[in-house]
């Protein structure tokens, strides 16, 4: 698989799209407390929230938990899900491409997205580090792009220095060469 080829993943075509396990949702009453169990037995980063029919409406990370609650002296056996949520976060399809969702996540400071169906229900959590194997090998290519891009579109300025160098080079032989 070439990288070109690499630029048109879809989210559900990376490895880790049907590997991943089952993430953790919860209704938006439920108690902070209880989500925060669920993510350390499971060692989970977040909860994903949800209406009755399995659609996303919220995301709670560990983040919003320390920042929300422990920072903010709140209770978490008494505090929802719904007051401490990131609601309607950003969702991708399972058939968006990996690049975009990279190049947004980027942009917008995000570290997590939720993959929904085509119904919008949830299907996977993919994260930052899901990425990376799938990006250095194409960041690799699309530098290495860029650079031939860069020295063809400019080869007269690239003609000339390498003129004015090599004409340096044959001056200092002729010269010491004279002494």
């Amino acid at each position: 698989m070439t990288a070109s080829t690499r630029t048109r993943m879809a989210l559900r075509d990376r490895p880790e799209f049907a590997s991943k396990p089952r993430p953790l949702t919860f209704p938006a009453e439920t108690m902070a407390s209880e989500a925060v169990a669920a993510m350390s037995d499971k060692s989970f980063g977040s909860v994903v929230v949800v209406d009755g029919d399995n659609k996303v409406t919220g995301i709670v990370t560990e983040r919003d938990i320390m920042k929300k609650i422990v920072n903010a002296g709140r209770d978490a056996a008494k505090t929802p899900l719904s007051e401490i949520m990131t609601a309607e976060p950003r969702v991708a399809r399972d058939t968006d491409e990996v690049v975009d969702w990279l190049r947004i996540m980027s942009n917008e400071r995000f570290r997590r997205l939720p993959v929904v169906d085509e119904n919008g229900r949830i299907k996977a959590v993919f994260t930052q580090g899901d990425f990376v194997s799938y990006t250095w090998p194409d960041l690799i290519y699309q530098a290495g792009q860029m650079a031939k891009a860069s020295v063809f579109k400019n080869w007269h300025i690239a003609l000339i220095g390498g003129g004015i160098a090599l004409y340096s080079i044959i001056m200092v032989i002729v010269v010491a060469t004279a002494t």
